[in-house]
Formats: structure tokens, C-alpha cells, sequence
């Protein structure tokens, strides 16, 4: 049987296409259709793009699709690059990747509504603050009785009569 590759191709010439009519119709880089052509899949950053590309591919020249997947998902096991999915989550020690990411699931309208509380919070707890100083600083109140002595004592008026 002949790989995925050569299907691909033969395919191909049998509907007397170029490389660059087939990457205008699927939307493919040609130099990524020449490599599905060669089976140079190390071009693919990863599996879920070789995959993508070939059914694009193989859909648009009307090839069967299951069996061609499944003589691809064979051809990927024996390579050394794909032969395994790649992890999902990369484990990061690192303390600003897990800040990050608590960050990143928190909710926006959550984070807003907090802070417009807290700084209402704040406002009343100012202005508390500000009038119980105000009341307090009342300074007349702490002065000791005093009595009006004049700068001139020989310059008086004299006082009215009763």
C-alpha cells in the first residue's frame, strides 16, 4: 500500500492540478503542500496541523477520508517527533506562572464589583476619620478662662453707667 504521500500526490495528478492550484482551493501553504506530497511532516509545528491539512486535502481531490487518516495516524506512530500527543500543560515552578494564571480565571465583572466595595469602604472609613478629628480638634474648648487685659492700661474708655 502506498503512504499517505504518494496518495496524495497521484491523486493529485490524476485531476491535472499544480501545487499551487491545490494550495489556492484548500487554503494550504504550497511549500506545506510539497511537504504533505514528500511526507516531510517535520514542517508541522504539530500533529493537529498534519492532520487538518491532510483532510482538507484529501477532501477537496474526494478521497476517502477514514482509511487515509487511519494509514496517516499509522505513519505518525513511526515517526519520532509525533509518534505521541504532545502534553497539554506545560508544569511551570515558576511562582509568576501560577499568579498569572489565577489571574487569568478570574472573573472581570467579580474583580470590578470588589474593588468598586473596597474603595467605598475606603471613602467611608475617610471621612469618619476626618470629621471625628474635626470634632476633637475643637481648639477654643482646651483654652483655661481667661480675662481681657488691655495693651494700654491708661487708655481706657470708661465703662457705661447705669
Amino acid at each position: 500500500m502506498s503512504t499517505v504521500a504518494e496518495q496524495l500526490r497521484h491523486a493529485r495528478e490524476a485531476k491535472n492540478l499544480t501545487v499551487e492550484q491545490v494550495a489556492e482551493m484548500t487554503k494550504i501553504r504550497t511549500d506545506h503542500v510539497r511537504a504533505l506530497e514528500e511526507g516531510n511532516f517535520s514542517v508541522f509545528s504539530a500533529p493537529v496541523y498534519i492532520r487538518g491539512s491532510v483532510k482538507n486535502y484529501a477532501s477537496r481531490l474526494k478521497l476517502e477520508l477514514p482509511p487515509l487518516m487511519a494509514a496517516l495516524d499509522a505513519e505518525l506512530g513511526r515517526t519520532e517527533d509525533f509518534s505521541e500527543p504532545p502534553s497539554l500543560s506545560e508544569e511551570s515552578g515558576k511562582p509568576i506562572d501560577r499568579v498569572m494564571f489565577l489571574l487569568a480565571k478570574l472573573n472581570l465583572k467579580t474583580v470590578l464589583a470588589g474593588v468598586g466595595l473596597l474603595g467605598i469602604v475606603l471613602v467611608v472609613l475617610l471621612i469618619n476619620s476626618v470629621l471625628k478629628h474635626h470634632k476633637s480638634g475643637d481648639s477654643l474648648k482646651n483654652l483655661p478662662p481667661a480675662r481681657y487685659e488691655p495693651a494700654n492700661p491708661g487708655n481706657t474708655l470708661p465703662l457705661p453707667k447705669r
